[in-house]
């Protein structure tokens, strides 16, 4: 069956373009929506007068049968050789109800019916991956409490920079994630709104109402273009780059902890049901999960430039190209889903080691800055106060000394006013920590207040999420 098949001559397709062109092994997964969109879009034409209520009626029973039957049998796909999933809804359809099945497609084009399907797919599916990061910040949140006070060294260039807070280094992270939620959200307000009434381009000719049907289906709004929304995939491409960039962010903090995981850091440890070995090294436990992460986000990427280039030599309106892009839709959502998923749990099973943590807050001079800040409350100019505490650490570095190891001579000709506050500043991370005291610091009464925010924040996302 072809639902345009009238303008062709029977029996010259091509069987390699058949396969080539069909899109059912991929858009089968619209089923369920195709068939409430069906369902509403046929009482939308009985309230047009365009069906007879006994049709309505029929087609109704009809579709619910569907819908009944693809619920009730999960292999329902199996075997079957229909062009996409709307050529097999209107053909089995027609076993059901007979005929009448032949008006479906009044004043409707395949068109702004995948288009309206689509919207609703990702409505849904940004819920799902809003209730995956949910659990990973939960996850981070859990992790934060846990270990609220455990200090530990702050990199930058993966160079020891200053000293802070575990806690304070996990809620960034929250940050990037919260923000995730963010674009989400703003994503699917976007895609809120009813292609179907547009046809395949132009419009429909039959009187239907729209808002109505905007509002049988759960739309915020009509699409007020026709030429526009049969043709539009940007709510396609901002859920890819959503995804993209969520999983941007797990890839970081991927590469965060298998540095942390290993050795010559020991910060931390995975479970082991998250780790893998080596087929010819005994010893091996390899963070794989983590890798896999981020591998993933670079197939993610790849998704949403693959979708980028799809689209940016389309002219107006709906084009063939249009049906790749549910192929890299389903699969980004997948694979991100199942990412933020198995981070959720990776993190919560984390297990820490502040002693190493501690002990690597020696390394790299940390308090240096500390050092100079002090100087600075003195009266030394900090450009001043920067090149003292440079030749300090010059010093100590050659010699292999901390500051903590220093003898007061050794430490005055480079920095005249070093007195025993000045060494205990430069010995314990914990003041430095302390020091930071300032609205989004790492000083414990900044995290706190930072742990507080955070509970609120996921409290809010998980009253507003389904379930």
């Amino acid at each position: 069956m072809k639902l345009w098949g009238g303008r062709f001559a029977p029996g010259r397709r091509d069987p390699l373009f058949e396969r080539f062109s069909e899109s059912f092994s991929v858009d089968q997964r619209l089923v369920l929506y195709d068939l409430q969109v069906n369902r509403a879009y046929v009482r939308a034409l009985g309230e047009a007068r365009v069906l007879a209520a006994a049709e309505v009626r029929r087609l109704t029973r009809g579709l619910d049968r569907l819908r009944r039957y693809v619920e009730t049998h999960p292999g329902w796909a199996r075997g079957q050789t229909s062009e996409d999933v709307h050529t097999w809804v209107e053909a089995r359809l027609e076993r059901e109800v007979g005929p009448v099945a032949r008006k479906l497609r009044t004043g409707r084009s395949r068109n702004d019916l995948v288009a309206t399907e689509t919207r609703l797919f990702v409505k849904s599916e940004i819920l799902n991956l809003e209730s995956a990061l949910a659990q990973l910040l939960a996850s981070l949140l859990a992790q934060a409490k846990r270990h609220r006070w455990v200090v530990l060294p702050g990199y930058t260039h993966l160079q020891p920079a200053q000293p802070i807070l575990f806690a304070h280094y996990l809620l960034a992270y929250f940050e990037m994630f919260q923000r995730d939620v963010s674009r989400l959200e703003d994503c699917r307000a976007r895609a809120d709104e009813l292609p179907l009434g547009a046809g395949a381009l132009a419009g429909t000719a039959f009187r239907l109402d729209r808002a109505r049907l905007a509002r049988a289906l759960g739309f915020a709004r009509v699409a007020r273009n026709s030429l526009d929304v049969t043709s539009d995939r940007d709510f396609v491409c901002e859920l890819l780059f959503a995804c993209a960039l969520a999983l941007t962010h797990l890839s970081r903090l991927a590469e965060d902890l298998v540095i942390y995981s290993s050795p010559g850091y020991g910060f931390v440890e995975l479970a082991d049901a998250y780790s893998t070995g080596s087929s010819l090294m005994p010893q091996k436990k390899n963070p794989d999960s983590l890798e896999l992460i981020r591998g993933k986000a670079a197939t993610v990427l790849g998704k949403l430039t693959g979708t980028l280039a799809l689209l940016k030599g389309l002219p107006l309106a709906y084009n063939r190209d249009l049906q790749e892009d549910k192929a890299a839709l389903f699969d980004g959502l997948d694979t991100t889903r199942e990412a933020l998923l198995l981070a959720a749990r990776l993190v919560r099973t984390l297990r820490l080691h502040p002693q190493r943590m501690k002990a690597a807050t020696a390394q790299g001079f940390l308090t240096a800055t500390d050092v100079a800040d002090v100087l600075v409350s003195r009266g030394v100019p900090f450009a001043e106060a920067h090149a003292q505490v440079g030749k300090l650490v010059r010093y100590c570095d050659e010699r292999q000394k901390t500051f903590a190891g220093l003898a007061a001579a050794e430490a005055r000709r480079f920095i005249p006013l070093w007195d025993a506050k000045l060494r205990a500043v430069a010995a314990s991370p914990e003041k430095a920590v302390r020091r930071r005291n300032v609205l989004g610091g790492t000083a414990p009464r900044q995290v706190a207040r930072q742990l507080r925010a955070a509970e609120g924040t996921l409290e809010t996302l998980r009253r507003r999420l389904p379930g």
